[in-house]
């Protein structure tokens, strides 16, 4: 049986784990993990079941996948330490935002096997998108089982060019904090009307929810279920006449583009 390594044990590391193991996509003794943390080492161990280590060149070395589950800042150091065991019979995956294939390419010193991902906070909750990118060498079977892990704990998707993680990064990496924003906005909404602050919040959160799960469980575009809502001469038309008059579209699109636009500057311009 394949097994998978993850270099890093934090937050997304874990939620990974939770979902693989959860799926039953792997066994927990087929899951190793390093972490210079030792308390996040015996959490995952103790949660998981899964088999821990202090080294990174270990995972390196002895998995078939190894993933990069570091904070950006960290891999340069982390890829300088484990460049040497990092072979074409293994698939390194990157979750490090805004990092490059070709800024791994060039720390390794060699081509390789690599996959560039980009998952969102929602993962946490086994609700994540994610978006991959897989360079020339990654086929068949590896990326069959690439996919299935990242759709253990949510949804995953593939680009064809990598140029397209930055517009990525700008929607689903950022958008859990607009949908947040908006959340609050809903909620503060319902409070001025006088609702209690506290169901007001719950209303607003379980709307957006409901509304995520038809549009995709049922492949309805957003604007038919705008106009399901929308009676004539009604309450909703009268809010969304508000929201236009607000210019609420365009500056959720300009928020898009902004944070597309910063990810873009933070990786380098893709190098």
């Amino acid at each position: 049986m394949k097994n998978l390594g993850f270099i890093g044990a934090g937050n997304m590391a874990e939620a990974m784990i939770k979902g693989l193991v959860a799926s039953g996509v792997l066994e927990p003794q087929s899951i190793f993990v390093s972490d210079a943390v030792k308390s996040r080492l015996k959490k995952v161990s103790k949660s998981y079941g899964v088999k821990v280590s202090d080294s990174n060149t270990e995972i390196a070395g002895s998995c078939d996948y190894v993933v990069l589950a570091v904070k950006p800042v960290n891999i340069a150091e982390v890829l300088e330490e484990i460049r040497g065991h990092i072979t074409l019979d293994k698939t390194l995956i990157s979750i490090a935002a805004g990092v490059t294939t070709f800024f791994i390419e060039d720390a390794i010193g060699a081509r390789v096997k690599l996959v560039r991902v980009m998952p969102n906070t929602p993962v946490l909750v086994g609700c994540g998108a994610s978006v991959l990118y897989f360079n020339p060498l990654v086929k068949g079977a590896d990326k069959s089982f690439i996919m299935k892990v990242f759709n253990s704990f949510g949804a995953s998707f593939v680009i064809d060019t990598e140029e397209l993680m930055d517009a990525v990064t700008g929607l689903s990496g950022s958008g859990p904090a607009f949908v947040a924003m908006f959340v609050e906005a809903l909620s503060d909404g319902g409070v001025k009307m006088g609702l209690p602050r506290e169901l007001a919040l719950k209303l607003a959160a379980q709307t957006v929810l409901g509304t995520a799960r038809i549009l995709m469980e049922e492949s309805m575009h957003p604007a038919v279920l705008k106009d399901k809502v929308s009676s004539p001469g009604g309450t909703t038309i009268e809010g969304i006449k508000a929201l236009e008059e607000n210019a609420f579209r365009a500056a959720v699109v300009s928020a898009v583009e902004a944070a597309a636009r910063r990810s873009k500057e933070l990786s380098g311009g893709g190098k």
